[in-house]
């Protein structure tokens, strides 16, 4: 039985990353991913959508793992999750969504390492192109720090305010992005 994350981790986890095609991920992981994902945006968000949405098939998967005590050699956790989809599927650009931090792990900067992540990744898949994405309109500050801009006046998806925003494609390093209030 997978031992529980702490109550309030006070110390953000070293992360072990996991880039994989859908096909590659292992039914646990996937199963771990889909469990995220439908925590955070079906039941914690209330919000009724179809997120088996046909675009994981072509899309990149980044997982960032943790061990529950890693000394110990204890059970891993999903603690940060989004995808990369491919251009021409959703945007005519790359895009990343289905950004998450799972709840045991807000507040320790993870929204912010798994989007880093995910633009370095993104940028090494795709070299020089932009990355498009549809934000949740009040984290539109937290994509900003990012070096995200707003291209859209804001729109409803599945009952809440988006915006469009575009990554120009440059190299992003951790120092460069300062901590923004709230974050996924």
């Amino acid at each position: 039985m997978p031992t529980a994350p702490p109550a309030h981790p006070t110390v953000p986890p070293a992360l072990q990353w996991q880039w994989s095609r859908l096909p590659g991920l292992a039914p646990v992981d996937l199963y771990a991913a889909l469990a995220a994902r439908q925590a955070v945006f079906a039941v914690e968000q209330h919000c009724a959508f179809q997120d088996a949405d046909g675009l994981d098939l072509h899309a990149w998967h980044l997982l960032g793992w943790t061990h529950a005590d890693a000394a110990a050699g204890g059970d891993r956790m999903l603690v940060c999750y989004l995808r990369l989809i491919d251009p021409g599927r959703k945007f005519a650009e790359p895009s990343i969504g289905r950004v998450l931090t799972t709840p045991a792990w807000r507040g320790t900067g993870q929204g912010r390492a798994v989007m880093i992540e995910g633009l370095a990744r993104a940028a090494l898949a795709h070299p020089g192109r932009a990355i498009r994405i549809a934000a949740q309109q009040r984290l539109e500050a937290f994509y900003a720090s990012l070096g995200f801009r707003t291209v859209s006046a804001p729109f409803e998806e599945d009952g809440i305010a988006h915006v469009e925003m575009l990554w120009p494609g440059s190299p992003v390093r951790y120092h460069e992005c300062p901590e923004p209030a709230g974050g996924p």
